[in-house]
């Protein structure tokens, strides 16, 4: 159950409204999820959404590697809002379907040679979360993978896509109505 409702654009303050049209205008062509709960604190609103504007669209990270992170990161948190808003984008970026199931359903993703930087981001990532730290031999093999530059940003994105999946289950934030749970059954 949502614990926070949605605010009505016509009756936003002037500031809650600013922030609105800035996100509505941009390539996120909407206000939906955790950014509608965060306009109820209008800088907070503000500041994430410029954040995750960055983490989302101007990283060093390909697309595919940075939706194979935020599913893996909505699986670790049981997100199901934010699995069903990027599935199909990770899938169109090109993280392969069984790589999506295998960690949809708590399984190793069946990585092949070529996709060594994205086994070196998922493996960073279960790390990160199960243990609050990175080994050395991990940190080591995804800045080999990606780059020095490439973990700043990877680290960045997790912290966004942790606040999002927080503020989702917080707030109860859920897939539109119909649509089915793909994390809760595999919990």
């Amino acid at each position: 159950m949502k614990r926070i409702a949605d605010l009505d654009p016509d009756h936003m303050s002037p500031e809650q409204r600013d922030v609105y049209d800035a996100i509505a205008s941009g390539p996120r062509k909407g206000v939906r999820g955790p950014l509608a709960v965060w306009l109820h604190r209008p800088e907070l609103a503000r500041h994430a959404q410029a954040l995750g504007r960055y983490c989302r669209y101007d990283t060093s990270l390909p697309p595919r590697l940075s939706e194979l992170a935020i599913l893996t990161l909505a699986r670790v948190w049981a997100s199901e809002y934010e699995w069903y808003a990027h599935k199909h984008i990770a899938l169109e970026a090109g993280v392969a379907p069984d790589i999506v199931e295998a960690i949809r359903t708590h399984q190793s993703p069946p990585f092949k040679e070529t996709d060594a930087d994205a086994s070196a981001i998922h493996a960073f990532l279960v790390e990160l979360h199960r243990t609050r730290q990175v080994s050395d031999a991990v940190y080591a093999e995804t800045v080999r993978r990606i780059g020095e530059a490439g973990v700043v940003d990877l680290v960045g994105l997790a912290g966004y896509y942790t606040l999002i999946s927080m503020t989702i289950n917080v707030f109860g934030v859920r897939p539109p109505a119909g649509t089915p749970d793909e994390l809760s059954a595999t919990a």
